[in-house]
């Protein structure tokens, strides 16, 4: 996966070097990028961090329209800075709007529009005064290892493991 995103990436940056007349570092990648983002770029530090659960159930997509997404936020930063004041560049503003149209040829989208049944996590049951409630893993533990107890926002009951 990371060595297919790489190839993607550089391929996404040559060709923005070709119609731009000009070079650009390569960022570093990651493939650690939890929850319903694809993809995220960080501007200071020069990395590119990827989703690995929604790589892997849309491949093709990721290829065709994440990674060039990404690249033309770093892109944009590398030609124009972050702006301050009047001048500030919009994360998906007009130039990575430019961007994604005349280099990658792209209708620039904000959001895509990915299956998020594969980050379904795994929930438990646990029971108040008035109802059933779902904790995700994360709130679970938390209570098993005594760190939080959760409360009902209708009858204020403490949540106990159905």
């Amino acid at each position: 996966m990371h060595a297919a995103l790489s190839e993607r990436v550089d391929a996404c940056f040559a060709l923005a070097e070709a119609r731009l007349g000009r070079p650009f570092p390569r960022p570093q990648i990651r493939c650690d990028l939890r929850g319903r983002a694809a993809g995220s770029a960080r501007l200071q530090t020069w990395e590119l961090r990827f989703n690995p659960a929604l790589y892997q159930a849309n491949q093709a997509a990721f290829h065709a329209e994440v990674v060039p997404h990404e690249v033309a936020h770093l892109l944009v930063y590398a030609l124009w800075g972050s702006g301050r004041g009047k001048g500030r560049v919009l994360p998906h503003g007009r130039q990575w709007q430019s961007l994604m149209q005349e280099i990658f040829g792209l209708e620039p989208r904000v959001t895509h529009s990915f299956d998020l049944a594969p980050l379904a996590e795994r929930t438990f049951a646990y029971r108040c005064a008035c109802q059933q409630h779902q904790l995700s893993v994360r709130r679970h533990n938390k209570v098993r290892r005594g760190e939080a107890r959760y409360h009902c926002r209708h009858c204020r009951a403490e949540l106990l493991p159905a």
